[in-house]
Parts: structure tokens; C-alpha cells; sequence
């Protein structure tokens, strides 16, 4: 029994410290600035409520419109496939949504089949050969989507945008699996 006891401290110990080392990972990447003129902006797809985006991937659209208007050289790729309760992909409602907001539409480029992080920049990098690129997502995503992207062989920057308070605690928490499937799956 105080085996099992000592087991069990030690596992939790153990949790408390890897969630505590990626969560500092997590602020840090989301703290970082990009530069000025990298060629391509990837929005990362996110949630949409019919055809309209959700304020998780609002946020994002309007974090890299802010990166965009002073890098309007850079192309802005939309990702993400159509999930459930979606009417439309979430590239396509990322991209009416920038063309709403006076983004010219040749400088719009879609990814529309993705379903996963790593679908979205591994699609993005075959489809455009990006080797360098802001990645725009939620700040507490960012680690892990520019792990991917740099184990992808691209030259990543990250860009945060906001997470809704309503939702921070459940995706943070969603993410911290993420990160520990990403670890074990070696990507």
C-alpha cells in the first residue's frame, strides 16, 4: 500500500511539473514578436459557428490582418476543413471574412481540407512550399503549432492572438493533451 501511495505522489509530482514547464512554453512562444517581412502569414482554422467564425478564430483572423497591413508583400493562407455544426470550411469562412476586411483577394491563398494542427501546416507547406512563415493562432496553441511547423523544416514566427476568457481554461487544458500527444508521436 505505500508503494502504490509513493506511486501515486510520484505521478502526480511528475504532472504537476511537465504541465507547469509547457504551460511556461506556451506564454513564452505566445510573448514573442514577429518580424517585418516574411512572406507568408498561415492563420490556423479554428471553430465556425454555421458560417461565421467563432471568436476564437476572429481573433486570429484579426491578429494577422493587424501583421498584414504593415506586410501587405506577405500572402495570407486560410486553413481548415469543414467540421461538425460547420456549413462552410473554415478557410473559406477566414477568407470572407478577410475580404470583408479589404484584404486583397490574390494575396488569399485556402487550405480547405485540414482537420488537425499538424494537417493544416503540413497542407499549407505541400500546397505553397512556404518555408517561412507566421504562424497566427490562439496564444495558448502557438507552442505546439510552431514545434510542428519546425519539425516541418519551416522557418516559423509565432503571432497570438487573444483567447476568450469563456474559453481558456478548457483549451489550455485540451491543449496540454495535445502537447503530450504531439511528444509521444513524435511530431
Amino acid at each position: 500500500m505505500k508503494k502504490l501511495k509513493i506511486a501515486i505522489i510520484f505521478c502526480a509530482v511528475l504532472l504537476l511539473a511537465s504541465t507547469s514547464f509547457y504551460y511556461v512554453k506556451m506564454k513564452r512562444t505566445a510573448s514573442i514578436s514577429p518580424p517585418e517581412g516574411i512572406p507568408y502569414i498561415i492563420i490556423l482554422g479554428a471553430k465556425v459557428n454555421g458560417d461565421k467564425l467563432s471568436k476564437v478564430l476572429k481573433n486570429r483572423a484579426d491578429a494577422a490582418i493587424l501583421y498584414w497591413n504593415n506586410n501587405k508583400q506577405a500572402k495570407i493562407v486560410v486553413t481548415g476543413g469543414k467540421g461538425e455544426g460547420e456549413n462552410i470550411t473554415e478557410a473559406a469562412a477566414l477568407k470572407n471574412y478577410l475580404l470583408e476586411k479589404h484584404v486583397i483577394e490574390d494575396r488569399i491563398l485556402m487550405e480547405d481540407k485540414s482537420t488537425s494542427t499538424y494537417e493544416n501546416l503540413q497542407n499549407s507547406i505541400d500546397l505553397y512550399n512556404i518555408k517561412k512563415a507566421v504562424i497566427t493562432s490562439s496564444d495558448f496553441h502557438l507552442y505546439r503549432a510552431v514545434t510542428i511547423a519546425e519539425k516541418k523544416g519551416m522557418q516559423a514566427y509565432p503571432l497570438a492572438a487573444k483567447t476568450p476568457a469563456s474559453v481558456v481554461i478548457p483549451l489550455t487544458l485540451r491543449e496540454f493533451m495535445a502537447i503530450g500527444k504531439m511528444k509521444v508521436l513524435g511530431y
